[in-house]
């Protein structure tokens, strides 16, 4: 009579079996690739055309409603417009504030939910975050986002893929006012027009000392032939770095 293996190690040796073959499927599976953009891969936009006197100041948002709210009556007054990067949690809770911004005609961009790190971030994740915050958006008040920015600016090939696939351009900046981590307002004046050129991206957020800033801010974008103006109607498509 021959010998057999004892049942329980049969078994295990069948499941070993069929781990295996599982994780060599797995690996084999094709990952999603970036799609070609011009004559590169699909990148962030970091500024806007260089050759027009536009320049965009752009808000992220996922606090302060009533400092957003000043900020939107303050560009008003003087027929202007900005880019706001709402996020959607921000967004759930504060629904007139975001249709005060539409009402106004100012920009309304994704800036994801949870307020997330996208790098570390999967494919779908990323998915996830960008999705349900443009959902949001528009159900609550009508705007289609089709920009997005990465929370901190930090972002992979993931994020790129599945903003690409939702129908956003990731935005980063040319310009960052740091006002989230220092509050003197000359400080954010210097960082928002010290070497202002056509085409900057210009990163805000709605805090006390950003609204007293502002005037000065756009009495410079004046006084030197720069005009502001929503980050869509900035961008260069055909000038991506």
């Amino acid at each position: 009579m021959k010998n057999r293996l004892p049942y329980k190690t049969l078994i295990t040796n069948v499941a070993l079996i069929l781990i295996v073959v599982v994780v060599s499927a797995v690996t084999f599976i094709p990952q999603p690739t970036l799609p070609s953009y011009g004559n590169g891969t699909l990148k962030a936009v970091y500024n806007g055309d260089r050759s027009k006197p536009n320049v965009s100041l752009m808000f992220n948002v996922y606090e302060n409603a009533d400092i957003v709210d000043k900020i939107a009556t303050l560009l008003e007054n003087r027929k202007l417009t900005a880019t706001f990067f709402v996020g959607g949690c921000w967004a759930d809770d504060n629904e007139l504030t975001l249709k005060r911004l539409v009402n106004g005609g100012h920009e309304i961009a994704n800036h994801g939910y949870f307020h997330k790190d996208h790098k570390k971030l999967s494919y779908k994740q990323n998915e996830q975050e960008i999705s349900l915050t443009g959902k949001i958006i528009t159900a609550l008040c009508g705007a289609k986002p089709n920009l997005f920015a990465p929370p901190s600016g930090s972002y992979g090939d993931n994020t790129l893929l599945s903003a690409n696939d939702l129908g956003y351009t990731v935005v980063m900046w040319s310009k960052d006012t740091i006002d989230w981590r220092d509050k003197n307002v000359e400080t954010i004046i210097k960082r928002a027009t010290n070497g202002t050129s056509n085409g900057d991206l210009i990163l805000m957020h709605p805090k006390e000392h950003t609204l007293k800033a502002l005037p000065q801010i756009l009495d410079y974008f004046e006084k030197t032939g720069l005009k502001q103006v929503p980050v869509s109607q900035n961008i260069n498509y055909q000038e991506i770095q």
